[in-house]
């Protein structure tokens, strides 16, 4: 089912930015109704396009053509104003539990008719952790990525030569962070359940990741 409640938080596109990029994250609230009042109050000052609650409900939230206020501080591929780039999908979700599969197969449909809408690549969808990876663990170690990937939904790396992990983060889009915050990062997306220091799966999962790459000419060195 999709529902219209407009939230009054939004603004424009600065410098009419096109949409490439698609952001996930988790509520962190225990309802969706929760969740829907405070992407709503203006004294909140934040907001998504989409939140998609358990039962697969989608509320459209600020149309795709204005700026919503869901990502904060943070990069992608040496680019910043994320929130002027981008789509905004709140899943209602606490953080802690799986996402119930009515959830998933709404968000699998609306993935899919965005990436149509604006020619985004699978590489273009992200959680917030990987944009902000220095404050932020949504949409968490539950989500299941390698199933939007398996659809064309996102991207999963196959193993290659370890390489320079760092120098493969950066290339896939990783904004500039400490090692072990990049580590923690692409661990909570694509080896949630590793431990311990970086090993040569790491290195070589991140190696995989380098032909997903953005434009080398927007990275910053």
């Amino acid at each position: 089912m999709n529902l219209t409640h407009p939230s009054p938080n939004f603004g424009e596109r600065r410098g009419g930015q096109p949409v490439d990029l698609v952001v996930l994250h988790y509520t962190a609230m225990p309802t969706c109704a929760e969740a829907l009042a405070r992407l709503c109050d203006p004294a909140a000052e934040v907001s998504a396009h989409y939140l998609i609650d358990t039962n697969g409900t989608v509320l459209g939230l600020v149309d795709e053509g204005n700026r919503a206020w869901h990502a904060g501080a943070g990069e992608w591929g040496g680019r910043g104003d994320v929130n002027s780039r981008s789509i905004g999908i709140e899943l209602a979700n606490p953080g802690d539990r799986p996402f119930p599969e009515a959830q998933m197969h709404a968000l699998e449909r609306l993935l899919l008719a965005i990436k149509e809408r604006h020619a985004l690549p699978p590489q273009a969808v992200l959680g917030h952790s990987d944009m902000a990876p220095d404050r932020k663990r949504d949409p968490g170690p539950r989500f299941d990525w390698r199933r939007l990937a398996l659809q064309g939904l996102s991207v999963w790396p196959t193993a290659a030569a370890p390489g320079d992990f760092l120098a493969d983060l950066a290339r896939f889009g990783y904004p500039p962070a400490a090692p072990g915050v990049l580590l923690d990062a692409f661990r909570l997306r694509f080896r949630p359940w590793a431990k311990g220091p970086m090993d040569d799966h790491d290195r070589a999962l991140a190696a995989g990741l380098a032909r997903f790459a953005v434009d080398d000419a927007t990275v910053q060195a």
